[in-house]
């Protein structure tokens, strides 16, 4: 099915739209445009400007604490971040815009999930395919919502998706080419535990078919026995062993074996960004387009490519102290990752709002990697405590401020030449910041506006 034919199906029909966020608000418009009943429902009491274009247009809007009173429409878009299973729909099943994606979408599509690493993952493939002459589609939970693209895309294109977790949640198809970084406890503050999270993110290879590819990360416990109930072929990746299918470490050497063959396609030190977590990353996405992309364009990309922002980002070196924006980090294992990328002890800034993950595991790491320890957030307390609580602790200061502004200055009155600052926060933004890219984005506005 196309995406004309699929919206000619919706004409006379209500249709409710919730969470009116930037995601959702090309596919409002797209529904509008092809006149259909929308009703766009979201929790803010008021829209501004935006709610005026809207009532413009002839869309219904249902805003403030009763957004979700009285849905009996023919169907119900959500925001991946709303629960699919909430008593206001009253049994009906909601769908998202990237369900329907996958429905008209008319070329090969590539997905990537995991608990840590799948924007960088999904970055790098989608850049290596566009390198080799590739015309690609960069969405999902990155880029922009693909389904207003959908008449534009081509069957020879391939769309590169990062998927998360309340993305999957409801999803019946999966694409021919899926990706799975790793997968450790996350998001549990919206999820009812971690069996439903591990559950969500199998969509993305339980309905492929036995054609298709499924890449799995053979270091990580869920993943490695995931790889046995994919339904498709099967390739690992590890930087521990040496797997019969897939891609790994061989020294300083990353190795692709398929079909009993094997060979060199790049080098550790090819790879310009810090951090064992980068080569896994990279495994991944070798693994994924092997056999579309040369090994001579793997390696050029490899030594260019900075990264993404908010991921390990490099803010300015002042002094001779660099200070490193590490926002993504939302989750303890991000921010271990983060610490490990790091030779030297650097000195850490952490904190934010929980999303009911333990921090025990922190603790110890930040011991080893770290040499100050700066908080600031509602997780202070219970991070101050997994540190001071771990059989390592030998001393490390630890301070608590009490916002951005007071957390670089602290910073900044203790680093010393040769000194490494990273805002890496173990925890989400949604304390004091809309997102992760507005708390990146404030550490590095106050970071470069010293003197």
């Amino acid at each position: 099915m196309d995406l004309e034919t699929y919206l000619s199906g919706l004409r006379g029909k209500r249709v409710a739209v919730i969470g009116v966020g930037v995601s959702n608000r090309p596919l409002i418009a797209l529904l509008l445009s092809h006149g259909v009943q929308v009703t766009a429902c979201d929790k803010k009491s008021d829209l501004g400007a935006y709610g005026d274009e809207l009532r413009r247009k002839g869309c219904q809007l249902q805003l403030g604490p009763d957004y979700l009173r009285g849905l009996d429409h023919d169907l119900i878009f959500r925001s991946p971040g709303v629960r699919p299973d909430l008593p206001e729909f009253g049994g009906a099943r909601p769908v998202s815009e990237m369900e329907v994606f996958f429905e008209v979408c008319p070329c090969r599509k590539i997905a990537v999930t995991g608990s840590d690493g799948k924007t960088t993952t999904t970055t790098i493939i989608a850049k290596l395919l566009e390198a080799s002459g590739k015309r690609v589609h960069l969405g999902g939970n990155i880029g922009r919502p693909l389904l207003s693209d959908a008449p534009d895309i081509l069957a020879d294109d391939i769309a590169v998706l990062e998927l998360s977790s309340f993305q999957l949640m409801t999803m019946e198809r999966s694409p021919e080419i899926a990706v799975v970084t790793n997968i450790s406890p996350n998001h549990l503050d919206v999820h009812k535990d971690y069996a439903e999270y591990i559950a969500a993110k199998e969509n993305i290879f339980a309905h492929q078919s036995a054609g298709n590819l499924a890449v799995f990360n053979a270091d990580n416990a869920v993943t490695r026995e995931e790889a046995g109930r994919a339904p498709g072929h099967v390739r690992l990746f590890s930087r521990r062993e040496e797997v019969p299918e897939g891609v790994f470490l061989r020294g300083g050497d990353i190795v692709s074996r398929r079909e009993g063959r094997e060979r060199i396609v790049m080098t550790v030190s090819d790879i310009r960004l810090p951090g064992v977590h980068n080569v896994e990353n990279y495994m991944a996405a070798v693994a994924a387009v092997d056999g579309l992309v040369p090994d001579g364009v793997i390696r050029a990309f490899a030594r260019e490519f900075a990264g993404v922002e908010h991921r390990i980002e490099l803010v300015r070196t002042r002094n001779g102290v660099r200070w490193y924006n590490d926002s993504i980090a939302s989750s303890p294992s991000r921010t271990i990752a983060g610490l490990r990328s790091f030779p030297e002890k650097v000195i850490l800034i952490a904190g934010g709002k929980d999303k009911g993950i333990s921090y025990q595991d922190l603790g110890p790491v930040v011991n080893d990697h770290a040499k100050y320890l700066i908080l600031c957030g509602a997780t202070a307390g219970v991070i101050r405590e997994s540190v001071e609580r771990a059989g390592n602790y030998a001393g490390m200061p630890v301070v608590e401020v009490d916002n951005y502004p007071d957390a670089v200055k602290a910073a900044d009155s203790v680093a010393k030449p040769g000194d490494v600052v990273i805002l890496s926060p173990a925890s989400t933004s949604f304390d004091r910041f809309a997102n992760f890219m507005e708390r990146g984005n404030v550490f590095k506005e106050l970071v470069r506006a010293l003197p």
